[in-house]
């Protein structure tokens, strides 16, 4: 399909192009990132100031321009619209823009998904130490269903071994050590949803993507250890950081390089 695209339209209007996709679907993230942690709908209903009440109108649900333009508030209460819904705008254009520009031919709707998909589950791990299960399994199923096409593609069937043997060695890798953990100090040392995040990405990224990750993914927990040990936060052995976050923000810039496992 990007294929067909490049063909028909010049580079400058697909990256346009990109940029609104990515900034419509991030405006969606935002409000399930809201949606979500409080058991709402993120398919039905208005969206809504959550301040007092009043529906948005659609020019105010223009992705970041709206919210520029409102300097962050809502126009009847005044309230703060959270930059978190900025955030989740910019993140989508960009994550849709460095898809386009850094994959390999054929890929970039791929990296688009997985990057949408990863950005939610960063942010909710982020705010609420939560990766939603079944946010989890749509990342699993979208890899695999991506790794079956590469390998109809190139006419192997190596890459879905790859993944499987992927999936299996992130879940149980992190299962393994949160056992260890457990019986070692007699208390919970991760999140649940933290070994199948892994395993989902382990079904992108292959065997070698999974050590890859980890690695990426402590060495950002030991950075932001040491921005909370500077910024003077207390940091103890039983404090929380969201190993998802740092999984996802490993995972992606990964896949860009190299692709499907």
């Amino acid at each position: 399909m990007t294929d067909i695209l490049g063909a028909l339209l010049p580079f400058w209007l697909q990256i346009a192009g990109a940029a609104v996709l990515g900034a419509i679907i991030g405006s969606f993230l935002g409000a399930a990132l809201v949606r979500l942690p409080e058991q709402r709908s993120v398919v039905t209903g208005r969206s809504a100031c959550d301040g007092c009440g009043r529906a948005l109108t659609l020019r105010e649900l223009i992705p970041v321009l709206s919210w520029l333009a409102q300097r962050g508030k809502c126009r009847t209460c005044g309230g703060p619209i959270g930059g978190w819904q900025l955030a989740c705008e910019i993140g989508g254009a960009v994550i849709a823009i460095a898809a386009l520009l850094l994959t390999d031919e054929g890929m970039a709707l791929a990296a688009m998904l997985m990057g949408w998909q990863l950005l939610l589950l960063a942010l909710l791990d982020l705010r609420h130490l939560w990766l939603p299960r079944v946010l989890v399994g749509w990342l699993a199923a979208s890899g695999v269903a991506v790794v079956a096409a590469h390998a109809w593609a190139v006419r192997s069937f190596d890459p879905v071994l790859a993944s499987l043997a992927g999936g299996a060695l992130g879940f149980g890798l992190l299962w393994l050590v949160a056992k260890v953990y457990l019986k070692g100090r007699g208390r919970e040392g991760m999140g649940a949803g933290d070994p199948p995040l892994l395993g989902a990405v382990g079904l992108w990224l292959g065997p070698l993507g999974v050590v890859e990750v980890m690695l990426g993914a402590s060495i950002l927990g030991i950075l932001a250890a040491i921005v909370m040990l500077v910024s003077k936060r207390n940091v103890a052995a039983d404090t929380a950081l969201p190993l998802g976050t740092c999984l996802a923000a490993t995972a992606w810039p990964l896949f860009l390089l190299q692709g499907p496992g």
